[in-house]
């Protein structure tokens, strides 16, 4: 048995022809539907990137207890089990976050592995000349606070220096991260027993695709949204969204690459494929750039998934179970005929695919300290705040954030305490959190009916749904053992034993 993992970071579900868009060609996607199931109701769990990861290692939400961090020393980790079980693990990705101190645990977990150097503001190329005026790449307006446009002045010049290494296609560390999963693949065509993930940091932004797929005599040279209202004018806006759509189609013409070496050596017999991304993206919608300082609307955390199981063959089909990141540790081990560990609180998704078995009846997501949403597929709340008096903290033995580590000053505030119940037994520190770094203030708790209102552009309100959701999303907290401070601190009553 052999499994390909092609992972997409920041992949809009409804700019997708496989849910009904039409925005710009995407053949290979479109091919994709035909050779997979398509799910149809797939939501992220821990937002964003590298708390999204732990879930795809560990197969269990990470955002109630902890930020952007390291695996932690407890975690289970779907890679580096399959790899002490005889299963060859092998990851092929640009995402540099793996290399920075809040990602530096990820990549060590496979048993062999390649990381190709230059997205984003991935400190590589070193340019000591001064730093000019903005990058003609980013989308930075004066009504941004002068201490985020300092920010991304200097972001940006990094960009600008790591792009002088990208004089053609073949250049694109997309390009060479799919180079290298299909050497992998067609050195090891004849082998059995080992998983492949081929991880793409694109279409996440800047927006940088290779010429060919855009005029740049028409769009602008702008590709780098800030994470904020949009106060751009509409040919801004559209520019922006022309380089997210330039990019997904760069995106497709690579993923294309792997269904030909599929078909070229007959793997459809005996090798799952699995295509799915960390999160989504705002292009404007609901007048937000980005992601992480606005509602988790369904651009964000309602996601694309396909999955191809061998063993079945079933494709073509559409799934309409509820089903979450966390799923695919769980999925990955019971293909290979592995023990799911009891930590792990996803589901495999091979009987949704073989029996059209039920999925989740509820599915929890958001960020650290940030709004709580659930969802039963229909219907999303978002659950803000309640009390701002409740201290929060954050719970970890790997005390890093994304590209640093944590100051002296909060360790100092730091205490152990005791092991939660998914920690096999080993206490953590006790890291007191600001308030004010509670992300979304709402105004308010927020009900959608995506079935009436797939945009979620008006929220309704019913009683008895919102007392509903709220009931099973305290629930869910008692199954996730979140940290006591969270009931309080939400307004969430705690399920009566």
């Amino acid at each position: 048995m052999r499994a390909i993992m092609v992972m997409f970071d920041s992949l809009r579900r409804d700019l997708l022809p496989n849910y009904g868009a039409d925005c710009v060609p995407l053949p290979n996607f479109a091919r994709l539907a035909e050779r997979t199931v398509t799910f149809d109701r797939n939501f992220v769990g821990s937002l964003p990137c590298m708390p999204a990861r732990r879930e795809l290692h560990t197969g269990r939400l990470n955002f109630l207890h902890a930020p952007w961090c390291p695996l932690e020393p407890f975690d289970d980790s779907m890679p580096e089990l399959l790899r002490e079980s005889g299963v060859h693990t092998h990851l092929c990705t640009d995402h540099y976050h793996y290399i920075q101190d809040g990602g530096a645990t990820y990549h060590g977990r496979y048993s062999t592995y390649e990381v190709f150097r230059g997205q984003e503001c991935d400190r590589w190329v070193g340019d000591c000349s001064p730093v000019e005026p903005l990058s003609p790449h980013l989308l930075c307006g004066p009504h941004l606070p002068e201490s985020y446009r300092a920010m991304r002045k200097a972001i940006g010049a990094q960009n600008d220096a790591n792009r002088t290494m990208q004089r053609t296609k073949a250049d694109y560390p997309q390009s060479l991260t799919f180079d290298a999963g299909l050497a992998f693949l067609e050195r090891n065509a004849a082998q059995d027993n080992w998983f492949l993930q081929i991880e793409a940091f694109d279409p996440h932004e800047p927006f940088d695709a290779p010429s060919e797929f855009f005029d740049p005599d028409r769009i602008g040279p702008a590709d780098w949204p800030p994470y904020a209202p949009v106060r751009e004018t509409e040919k801004q806006v559209a520019d922006m969204r022309a380089h997210y759509l330039a990019l997904l189609r760069y995106c497709d013409e690579n993923l294309g690459r792997v269904l030909d070496a599929m078909d070229a050596h007959d793997m459809w017999r005996d090798t799952m494929l699995i295509v799915n991304t960390d999160h989504g993206f705002l292009l404007g919608e609901h007048d937000w750039w980005g992601k992480n300082d606005m509602p988790d609307f369904n651009e964000i955390a309602h996601t694309p998934l396909f999955l191809y199981d061998p063993v079945s063959g079933i494709c073509g089909e559409r799934r309409e179970a509820l089903t979450q990141t966390i799923d695919l540790a769980p999925t990955l081990l019971d293909f290979f005929g592995k023990p799911i560990p009891p930590d792990m609180r996803g589901r495999s998704l091979l009987p949704v695919i073989r029996e059209n078995a039920p999925g989740h009846a509820y599915a929890l997501f958001g960020y650290f300290n940030g709004a709580l949403n659930i969802t039963d597929g229909r219907y999303v709340y978002m659950r803000a705040r309640v009390n701002d008096d409740v201290q929060m903290h954050q719970y970890t033995m790997m005390p890093t954030a994304m590209d640093n580590r944590l100051p002296v000053e909060r360790l100092r505030q730091a205490e152990l305490a005791a092991p939660f119940a998914f920690t096999k037994g080993c206490p953590t520190f006790r890291i007191p959190v600001s308030s004010q770094n509670a992300k979304l203030p709402l105004g308010g708790h927020r009900l959608y009916d995506l079935a009436a209102d797939p945009k979620q552009t008006q929220p309704i309100e019913e009683k008895e749904t919102e007392a509903r959701l709220l009931r099973a999303l305290g629930q869910l907290l008692a199954e996730n053992d979140a940290p006591e401070a969270i009931y309080a601190a939400y307004g969430v009553p705690k399920p009566t034993k």
